[in-house]
């Protein structure tokens, strides 16, 4: 599927979200009275789903990779020095009533995994195998999951994303996955933004030593007892009712931005080679 036919067909069923058709009033005033249709949600993005469909050595390789990873990541980012440059704009975008839409690099995901663990966060996960243990340890970490990518069942996937949001919980996009080109932001968050009104939060991790892998997003693992910088641009916002030409303006602001923080990502870590 190419990026505009799905950023279309996401388009058409957001629209058709019975959530879209409900009034901003109205939703405040169901997350307030606290309304118990969120719980069905709440199960499906936080719970782990089972195993049943695949092979005994397929359950054991998840379970094992899952717990792996978890531990890996726990092991070393715990003692990574962190560093936290204007972190205020996170906290002003949710003082001012409004949601986050985290927005990165697949690059950072190791890091950032850890950084923003235990926060509530629903993340988008494809529908592969191998995203099951990846699903299954970041819920370790306090994260929830929508199921689908750019490739398989992302429509869906953005639909309950965006009932995420309404229900008062923050998500997150590695932009330019599952599948690359690194470094290439895709449209999906610019699609929720339109949809939502909440506010597109570009982030971006670096840390002082690291290894990256030979992949296609040359992961960074960083070293044990590093330094890593955590880097926050401005929250971007994409009106209900922009046109065309206004979106496209809102997908290359998101790439400056995210390519800027990069950027200066890059030379703090000159600064202390």
């Amino acid at each position: 599927m190419s990026e505009n036919s799905f950023h279309k067909e996401t388009e058409t069923a957001l629209d058709d979200s019975p959530h879209r058709r409900q009034s901003i009033a109205s939703r405040r005033a169901a997350r307030t009275k606290g309304d118990r249709s969120a719980e069905p949600l709440r199960r499906r993005v936080y719970e782990f789903s089972s195993l049943a469909k695949y092979k005994l050595r397929d359950r054991m390789l998840i379970r094992a990779a899952d717990i792996f990873f978890y531990w890996l990541i726990k092991l070393i980012c715990s003692t990574v020095r962190w560093e936290v440059r204007r972190m205020d704009r996170f906290d002003e975008t949710l003082a001012g009533g409004n949601r986050a839409i985290l927005t990165s690099w697949h690059a950072c995901i190791f890091s950032a995994t850890w950084f923003w663990r235990r926060r509530g966060i629903v993340v988008m996960s494809s529908q592969s195998r191998d995203a099951e243990y990846i699903g299954r340890f970041i819920k370790r970490f306090g994260y929830g999951t929508a199921r689908g990518s750019a490739t398989r069942g992302g429509q869906r996937a953005l639909v309950e994303m965006a009932q995420c949001l309404d229900n008062g919980i923050d998500v997150g996009f590695t932009i330019d996955g599952p599948r690359g080109p690194a470094y290439v932001a895709k449209p999906g968050a610019v699609t929720l933004a339109r949809h939502t009104g909440q506010a597109i939060l570009p982030f971006h991790i670096t840390a002082r030593r690291y290894f990256s892998l030979p992949s296609w997003d040359r992961l960074q693992i960083p070293t044990p007892f590093t330094r890593a910088v955590v880097l926050i641009a401005e929250p971007i916002y994409v009106p209900r009712g922009a046109a065309s030409e206004e979106i496209k303006s809102k997908q290359i602001q998101l790439q400056s931005a995210l390519d800027r923080i990069r950027a200066e990502g890059e030379a703090w870590r000159k600064e202390r080679s």
